[in-house]
C-alpha cells in the first residue's frame, strides 16, 4: 500500500501590504478505510491571529484561518503523508437489485440521499439527459456499473481536458456544447447525468498522484490534472456505498485519487478562499503548486506554479 506525500502551497500576491479576512481550508484528507491520514501539517505566511478547524455538513474537515498583520504576500503551504489503499474496480459488491438499471434506493436510504439526487444545474431542452440515455443498453437491461465505467471513459476519450486560469465551474450544458473543459466541469457534468437517470452522485475535490510523473509525462501516460488540485464524483450504489469515477482520467475506483472534500455541489468543496481589502488594482495573482510522491520515489522538481482548474 503505497505511502503518499501531498505538498500544496498557494501564494497570493500584492502590490502593496493590503488586510485579510477570513480564509476557509478544505485541504486535509478524509480519512477513512482506503486512506489514512499519517501526518499534516500547514503552515501559513503571515502567521494569523487565530487558526481552528470544524467540520461541514459534509463533514469535510475545514481550516478557518483570521488576521490582523497586513502583507504583500500570503502564502499556505499543506504537506500531507498518508496511506492510500486502492479499490479495484472489480472489487465492487452490489446487492442483486442495484446491478442493472433502473435501481431503487431503500426507505432507509433515501431521506440521506435526496438532495444527492436531485437536479442542481438548467437543462432546459434535455440536451444533459439525452446525453445520459445514449449509454443505456437497446437490448435488455443496462449494468449499472457498465453505464457508470461506459461514461467515465467516453468523458476521457470524448472530451479535450483545458485548463482554465479562471475559476469557476462550467455549466454542463456548456461542456457538451463545446467539449471541452476541466477537471471540475466534467465531474460536474457526469454528476448531473448520472443524476438524471435516478442515482445519488456528489461531486469530490482532492488530488491525483500519477506514478512515475516525469517518465509518463515524456510517454504520454501521466494523468491529467496533475501538478494542481484535481476534481471527480461519487455515486451511490447500494451494497458497494459510494463508489469514485474520474472522468477526466477514465478511472473506475479510487487508485490514484486522494479524496479531500466531498459536497453536493463544487461551489461547497473550493480547496480555499477568503477575502482580503485593498485597492482594486492591488491583486497581482494567485499561484498553486501541487506535488504527490509516493514513499521511496524521488520527489519531483516543483512544476510551474499554476492556478487550480
Amino acid at each position: 500500500m503505497p505511502i503518499l506525500t501531498v505538498r500544496h502551497v498557494t501564494t497570493y500576491r500584492y502590490r502593496q501590504p493590503v488586510s485579510f479576512g477570513e480564509h476557509r481550508m478544505m485541504l486535509r484528507p478524509r480519512a477513512g478505510h482506503d486512506q489514512r491520514l499519517l501526518k499534516a501539517r500547514i503552515d501559513i505566511t503571515p502567521e494569523p491571529s487565530e487558526l481552528w478547524w470544524v467540520h461541514d455538513v459534509f463533514g469535510n474537515s475545514v481550516g478557518v484561518a483570521s488576521f490582523t498583520a497586513r502583507a504583500r504576500e500570503l502564502r499556505f503551504a499543506s504537506r500531507v503523508i498518508l496511506d492510500h489503499r486502492p479499490v479495484e474496480e472489480l472489487d465492487f459488491r452490489l446487492e442483486e437489485h442495484a446491478r442493472s438499471l433502473p435501481l431503487s434506493y431503500s426507505t432507509e436510504e433515501m431521506p440521506d440521499l435526496a438532495r444527492s439526487i436531485e437536479r442542481h444545474h438548467p437543462d432546459p431542452d434535455r440536451v444533459v439527459d439525452r446525453w445520459a440515455r445514449g449509454f443505456l443498453s437497446r437490448n435488455g437491461p443496462t449494468g449499472t456499473l457498465d453505464l457508470l465505467a461506459a461514461m467515465t471513459h467516453a468523458v476521457k476519450r470524448d472530451f479535450t481536458y483545458v485548463p482554465r486560469a479562471l475559476g469557476g465551474i462550467q455549466e454542463p450544458v456548456r461542456t457538451l456544447e463545446l467539449g471541452s473543459g476541466t477537471c471540475r466541469d466534467f465531474a460536474l457534468l457526469m454528476m448531473e447525468a448520472v443524476r438524471s437517470l435516478g442515482l445519488a452522485a456528489r461531486f469530490v475535490s482532492g488530488y491525483i498522484f500519477s506514478p512515475g510523473h516525469d517518465a509518463a509525462l515524456r510517454e504520454g501516460r501521466a494523468h491529467v490534472g496533475g501538478g494542481s488540485t484535481h476534481a471527480w464524483v461519487r455515486v451511490y450504489l447500494p451494497g458497494a456505498g459510494w463508489v469514485e469515477f474520474d472522468p477526466t482520467n477514465g478511472i473506475v475506483g479510487n487508485r490514484d485519487l486522494i479524496r479531500v472534500a466531498v459536497a453536493r455541489d463544487p461551489a461547497q468543496a473550493v480547496p480555499l478562499h477568503g477575502s482580503w481589502k485593498g485597492f482594486p488594482d492591488d491583486a497581482l495573482g494567485m499561484d498553486v503548486s501541487v506535488t504527490v510522491t509516493a514513499e521511496g520515489e524521488p520527489s519531483p522538481a516543483e512544476p510551474a506554479e499554476r492556478q487550480h482548474a
